[in-house]
């Protein structure tokens, strides 16, 4: 490891060539989003200027043992870190020690089988069908609102509520994660057929079916628009002036103005609008390699959260209705 140095926002970076090459890695030869990269790249600076100061040493990755790593973790437990936060900086550590392999950095890895504090089981949020169908109106209500001036803020135009529509359609319809969404271009939306091509995580591809709702809602935007996008240019604007993509914070701020007009909790994410496409999904009655594969997960085990959502519900109506239960 090597010298720090200061970033332009006033805090200490250590200047390493491997967190470098691996960052660069992340980012060309995986296409990990600018979210995992930034997770990353905090991760590897926090340890390596914890070990520094803490353990007093300037060793290089192939130095480091086992004891380092679970030092680290009794450091992280004292300062009150969440079990998460925990978990993502040891995986950000472990991908960072399968790169050095790969390189032949190191022979090994130091922090395999470590111990570490398991995650507490949550499940995943969802909104119902019908708190879906709220939100999905939200826009126009919204609208309506600000052209009678009975609502406060800004006023909103139909081009950006038209888009907003498409948006919430679009996020339902196909459950997308918000980066997957923000980058859709014209040329991944086959009308004919239905079907959207999705850029997903590590650069993999799916094919994901679209709703017609979804598709009528896109049109109803574009003809809003003075000159239709085509091509390689993105589905959903920032604006209507540029044809910047829309972003995923841009995405997240318009998300809470409208779970408000609909009545809903707006601290809620766009992620949740994913969790409830994957539970609607299953609460129809779809099989879950299925489900696994239109939301993109590497494993099944990840789509397996979502059952315990719908084995929960099952069980509360198990015990309201059964004579016996």
């Amino acid at each position: 490891m090597e010298a720090t140095r200061e970033t332009p926002a006033g805090n200490r970076e250590i200047r390493d060539k491997w967190i470098a090459k691996f960052l660069a890695h992340l980012a060309t030869d995986r296409g990990a989003s600018i979210f995992t990269q930034r997770n990353y790249r905090q991760a590897l600076n926090e340890f390596a200027l914890w070990h520094r100061e803490e353990r007093k040493s300037s060793a290089t990755w192939d130095q480091l043992q086992r004891d380092d790593f679970r030092a680290y973790v009794r450091f992280l437990g004292r300062n009150n870190l969440s079990r998460a936060a925990t978990q993502l900086r040891f995986s950000a550590l472990r991908t960072f020690y399968k790169f050095l392999i790969r390189h032949g950095v190191v022979e090994s890895m130091p922090i395999k089988n470590l111990s570490l504090p398991k995650l507490e089981k949550r499940l995943p949020r969802f909104l119902t069908k019908q708190q879906m169908e709220d939100l999905l109106v939200a826009p126009v209500k919204l609208l309506e609102t600000r052209q009678q001036k009975k609502g406060p803020g800004r006023p909103i135009s139909a081009e950006v509520c038209r888009r907003d529509v498409a948006v919430l359609e679009t996020i339902y319809s196909c459950g997308l994660r918000i980066s997957e969404l923000c980058g859709l271009r014209v040329e991944d939306i086959n009308f004919a057929e239905q079907i959207v091509r999705v850029r997903g995580k590590g650069k993999k591809e799916r094919l994901v079916p679209i709703g017609e709702p979804a598709l009528k809602a896109m049109e109803n935007y574009w003809a809003q628009l003075l000159e239709p996008p085509a091509g390689v240019q993105p589905v959903f604007r920032a604006d209507t002036n540029r044809a910047a993509p829309l972003s995923p914070l841009q995405l997240s701020r318009r998300l809470k103005n409208y779970l408000i007009v609909a009545g809903l909790d707006p601290h809620l994410t766009p992620h949740k609008l994913r969790h409830s496409y994957a539970t609607h999904l299953l609460d129809a009655g779809a099989d879950l390699r299925s489900v696994q594969e239109l939301l993109g997960h590497a494993h099944l085990a990840t789509t397996q959260i979502y059952t315990h959502v719908t084995t929960e519900r099952l069980k509360k109506a198990y015990d309201a209705a059964h004579p016996r239960a």
